[in-house]
């Protein structure tokens, strides 16, 4: 993780736990410990009741330390860099070896600092060297993935998450809009929109993204869609292929019951249903009285479009 040279981010100061940066680095905590105490690699600080914090800055110098070291440097070679050392030599590798890692490890802090223009940064020099779907694929997915880890550990605040989503989105609007300004090449429209309560949006815009940039005319309708609103498409004579994901809703013991109202929507007509996300595979066997296919992910959809 590079250091961007602020002495804060965004004015916002946050302190990590050992347990944080065990999370955030994948380093066990029992060996940063011992990075700690054998090279004096980090310097927590103590509260009044004696119990070790770290700063951001501490957080930062461990990333680039954990980048070198998956790239050939040893522990003891990296403690006896300084802070600068260790700031150009990870600069370095970045560039010219772990740049998807490099990228990673500064949109997590970009995210735990609540800082957008660490983000910004780091998705333009992402661009100077690769496409969007590159981005997306090689940076975005892992770091959604960690996020969900982190979420699961409690290392992160549900405002955390909602801050990175938004600034993902904003990306994937930008470059669709964009696309959306070419002529389509297909007859067959495809309407994206999510289940009512469900907000997990970014692999539903990415899907929308990538449909656009294939030639397909789409309409998404976004978050939180009531399937009887549905029908009002079938005035017109036109293909369509609805398509929905489902992370949190409906809950388990809804899906079924939220299969069997689209079917009544569906049925006796020619339009196509697709279905994303694991929940489906607690109905993917069920036969239904419509053209319904079901994905595991994104990008399995994206194998077969």
């Amino acid at each position: 993780m590079l250091n961007n040279k602020r002495e804060t981010l965004n004015n916002i100061k946050q302190d990590f736990t050992i347990k944080d940066l065990e999370n955030i680095s994948g380093i066990k905590a029992h060996t940063i410990r011992i990075w700690e105490k054998r090279y004096n690699l980090l310097e927590p600080q103590r509260t009044n009741t004696n119990i070790r914090y770290y700063s951001h800055k501490n957080l930062q110098k461990l990333l680039n330390v954990v980048l070198l070291s998956k790239n050939n440097f040893k522990i003891s070679k990296i403690a006896k860099m300084t802070d600068e050392e260790i700031f150009e030599n990870s600069r370095e590798v970045a560039f010219k070896e772990g740049l998807n890692d490099e990228a990673i490890n500064a949109f997590k802090l970009s995210m735990l600092q609540f800082d957008k223009v660490l983000f910004n940064e780091t998705y333009n020099r992402l661009l100077e060297v690769k496409s969007f779907k590159d981005i997306f694929k090689d940076v975005f997915i892992p770091f959604l993935n960690y996020i969900g880890l982190l979420w699961q550990t409690d290392t992160v605040l549900p405002a955390h998450e909602h801050f990175i989503s938004n600034l993902i989105s904003q990306k994937i609007h930008i470059k669709t809009e964009n696309l959306e300004q070419q002529n389509t090449t297909s007859d067959k429209v495809f309407v994206l929109f999510l289940p009512e309560n469900e907000i997990h949006e970014l692999g539903l815009l990415y899907l929308n993204y990538e449909l656009v940039l294939k030639g397909y005319n789409t309409i998404y309708l976004g978050q939180n869609l009531p399937l009887n609103n549905l029908n009002y498409f079938f005035k017109h004579n036109t293909k369509l292929c609805f398509v929905t994901s489902l992370t949190v809703q409906p809950y388990e013991d809804k899906v079924e019951d939220y299969f069997k109202e689209i079917e009544e929507i569906l049925q006796n007509t020619h339009h196509d249903f697709i279905a994303i996300g694991r929940k489906t595979n607690l109905i993917k066997h069920n036969t239904y009285n419509f053209n319904v296919s079901f994905f595991d992910t994104v990008t399995d959809v994206l194998k077969q479009i």
